[in-house]
């Protein structure tokens, strides 16, 4: 049974869960709060209460003026910052921790796992294992934090949602699994999104690029043109970063990059 204190290792494992489940279900009657309760010694409640305590911190809940938030203590704060620091080392370090205890965690994309070559190295199994337990992190982050809804469209079928990246994979590694860092958009939303097509102003509106409104295209003119001026569906926690937008719109949108030639 566990102390009344709790250790670094179980909140950061409560984090973990937190930023993975919608606003709306952080209750103790969740399954996922109920298995991890009985995975470190506390009562649901008792984990139910700290993931409430996380959502204290997030700037996205705390905006829309909820009450009942606040009792969040210094390990709490010294936890969220931690993963604010370092999304990836924190996202694999818990899953790993999470597999330790508990042996029956069904494994990430159980189908693809079996693409992988039997003549991997292990070096190479390591980083493909890292790979999937990254973006599966990434993913439920994004969707639970948007309702599991396409935040231009409101699509909630989920094989049709991507977790998108406002700024690239490849271009912020530190900021790869920062749920701020990223949109819930459906897979045709996504594409313009990444190809910058579309962005976002700062007051979160949708920016059709001049490109895109010259196509004359009927799908273009009626599914993606009108979303001009129209703002975003914003998430319930990790709303996404100022800085992250405006470099999107800045940098990667195509009526920007056609100015700067």
């Amino acid at each position: 049974m566990a102390t009344n204190h709790w250790t670094k290792e179980q909140l950061k494992l409560a984090f973990h869960l937190y930023c993975q489940l919608p606003f709306g279900r952080l209750h103790s009657r969740n399954p996922e709060i109920i298995r991890l309760a009985k995975l470190i010694g506390r009562t649901p409640s008792a984990v139910a209460m700290k993931l409430v305590n996380f959502a204290s911190l997030d700037p996205a809940i705390t905006g829309r003026g909820l009450t009942g938030l606040g009792n969040a203590g210094s390990l709490d704060r010294e936890v969220w910052a931690e993963f604010h620091e370092d999304w990836e080392k924190l996202a694999v370090e818990c899953e790993l921790l999470r597999r330790k205890l508990d042996a029956d965690t069904p494994a990430i994309d159980d189908v693809e796992e079996q693409l992988v070559p039997e003549d991997f190295t292990g070096e190479t199994r390591k980083v493909v294992t890292e790979q999937r337990i990254k973006q599966s992190f990434f993913r439920r982050a994004v969707l639970s934090s948007y309702r599991g809804r396409c935040c231009m469209s409101g699509l909630s079928e989920a094989r049709l949602l991507i977790a998108s990246h406002i700024v690239p994979w490849s271009q912020d590694k530190a900021n790869r699994l920062n749920p701020s860092n990223g949109l819930c958009l459906s897979a045709i939303h996504d594409r313009a999104f990444d190809k910058g097509l579309i962005t976002l102003s700062e007051d979160m509106k949708v920016i059709v690029s001049a490109e895109l409104k010259r196509n004359k295209e009927a799908f273009v003119m009626e599914v993606l043109i009108p979303l001009d001026g129209k703002p975003i569906e914003l998430p319930e926690r990790f709303a996404p970063q100022k800085e992250f937008i405006e470099w999107h719109r800045s940098v990667h949108f195509v009526d920007n990059k056609v100015r700067a030639q």
